[in-house]
Parts: structure tokens; C-alpha cells; sequence
């Protein structure tokens, strides 16, 4: 009989344990889909990822992921987790931006362990509702699945530890541009962090708590012009810099705010006389800090 998961056995009972057989592991299969590589060498490419892209394959998108168009375009790819391969760190569908993955073994294994050691440095624009009281913001707070929905991330005592550093670079209206810092790299971290301090990213459909319906007053119309034009969550990931895995170098890449979300920024401004969104991120000085080489 099969056994209850309640059943404590007696010490001279005979447990007998069968293990199904495993499934054969997926295929990947090619998928030709237009990617932005802006470095690659024999040891790793950096992509900027539009929005819209799932990165490796899983449940619901076996076919049409990162992996796929990179094995479509003939990308040597590391082994890494199953139907992961080459993947070190990921984003999310509806997040745009920079990301780096391994071609080789090696690069994999180094580039995780600069990854762990928080030696690979990640920086994102968003746009968040309302406005921070200071110019730079540290967010700590542990996270976890939440317990009512584990498709959701939500801030937890008993969570793994997650750091945000989140500086201000304008003021608009009803919301804040801001620069966001990793200095952890738990699921949705900044997502929920900023949700957590009160200031969700704008555009987001899980965690905006309400979105424009926050606003009171003279601003919620204005908020929700914003958010008819914002199609998906205000986040990008924008600056990238870690030490190459196998030759040492210093390699830093920065990726301008994505036309998607052109009309949002606009908005937000209040007047489209203002800062070009195509450059805006360097006019703000997203960037200031960045050193080539």
C-alpha cells in the first residue's frame, strides 16, 4: 500500500522506496529572434534584453526564451543548470536591460563566484511612485516566497538577506527617477523593496499596490496619465560592470533608457520639451561614475 504522509512506522517496519523514472531532459531548440549583443568574446556575451523576453526555458515558454535565440544564433553556452545553460543571473519577462552569460565552464563557475562575492556591480533606472524623503535610500530587508502565493516574493523576517541602494537622480511630478543598486540578487528584489518602502515601481502589475489609486488629490489624474502610458513595469537594467572571468580586465556597459518606455519617462516629466529620454540616463548622470576599461 502506498503510505500516508502522516504514518510514523514501527522500528522493525520494511519501508520500501521506488523512484519514477526520470524524463529525458527537454531539447533546446532554436528560436530566431533579434537580440542586442553588445560584447562577446570566447568566454561570454553581454545582451541587452528587451522587455517582453523570458530568459531560459520553463513552464509555459519551452521555446521562445534568451536561450533559445541564443542557441539559434549559434552561441556556444555553458553547461550550468538544467535548461539554464549559460544563464549567471537573470531578469525578469517584463524587465529590460543588461545581462551577462557564460559560453564556457570556466567563465560560468568565476562569474558565479563574482556574482556571490557581490564583485559584479548591476545598477537599474526605474521610475517609482511618489517621492523618497532623501537622495540615497538603503533598503535591507530579507525576503521569501510568499506563503499565500509562491509565485509572488514578498519581505520576511525568516527571508534571505537582500540590500537595495536607492539614489534619486529627479523629481518629477507624481514619481521619481531613480538609481537602484544591487548589492543582492534575490527574486524581484527591487521590485519588492520598493514596494516595501512605500514607492512601487510604476507599470508594475504585481506589485504597484494599487498604482495610480495610490494618488489623492490634484496628482491622481496625472498618475494616471502616466500609467496608461507606461505598458509594462519602469525598470531597466542599465549599467553593468564586472572583472572579465578569464583575462582580468575591467569591462563596464551601460544601456540608455529603452524606447518602450519613451512616452512613460515624457509623462513623467510633464512636458516633452524636456530631457530626450534617448540620452536622458547620461544628461541625469546615471552614469557619472563610469570608468571604460
Amino acid at each position: 500500500m502506498v503510505a500516508r504522509a502522516s504514518l510514523v512506522p514501527d522500528a522493525r517496519s520494511l519501508v520500501e522506496v521506488s523512484f519514477p523514472e526520470h524524463e529525458p531532459p527537454r531539447q533546446l531548440m532554436p528560436r530566431d529572434m533579434p537580440l542586442t549583443v553588445v560584447f562577446e568574446d570566447e568566454h561570454l556575451a553581454v545582451i541587452d534584453k528587451p522587455a517582453g523576453l523570458v530568459v531560459h526555458p520553463a513552464p509555459g515558454h519551452w521555446d521562445d526564451t534568451l536561450v533559445n535565440a541564443l542557441v539559434a544564433r549559434g552561441t556556444t553556452l555553458s553547461g550550468g543548470a538544467e535548461g539554464r545553460p549559460g544563464i549567471v543571473h537573470r531578469l525578469d519577462r517584463d524587465t529590460s536591460g543588461l545581462m551577462v552569460v557564460a559560453k564556457t565552464d570556466v567563465a560560468h563557475r568565476r562569474l558565479g563566484a563574482a556574482l556571490a562575492a557581490r564583485q559584479i556591480k548591476r545598477a537599474y533606472a526605474v521610475l517609482a511612485w511618489g517621492h523618497f524623503d532623501e537622495p540615497m535610500t538603503v533598503i535591507e530587508a530579507a525576503m521569501g516566497r510568499s506563503p499565500t502565493d509562491r509565485k509572488r516574493m514578498t519581505v520576511r523576517a525568516d527571508g534571505r538577506a537582500a540590500r537595495t541602494d536607492v539614489h534619486v537622480l529627479a523629481r518629477f511630478g507624481v514619481c521619481d527617477l531613480c538609481r537602484a543598486e544591487l548589492h543582492s540578487g534575490r527574486t524581484h528584489q527591487i521590485r519588492v523593496h520598493l514596494a516595501h518602502v512605500g514607492h512601487p515601481v510604476v507599470g508594475d502589475p504585481v506589485y504597484a499596490g494599487g498604482g495610480a489609486r495610490r494618488m489623492t488629490g490634484p496628482n491622481r489624474q496625472e498618475a494616471e496619465r502616466l500609467e496608461r502610458v507606461t505598458p509594462r513595469q519602469a525598470l531597466h537594467a542599465a549599467e553593468l560592470a564586472f572583472k572579465h572571468p578569464v583575462t582580468g580586465a575591467r569591462h563596464q556597459f551601460a544601456s540608455e533608457w529603452p524606447e518602450d518606455l519613451r512616452e512613460a519617462l515624457l509623462t513623467a516629466q510633464r512636458s516633452d520639451t524636456q530631457v530626450d529620454p534617448t540620452t536622458g540616463l547620461t544628461y541625469l548622470g546615471f552614469f557619472r561614475n563610469r570608468t571604460d576599461g
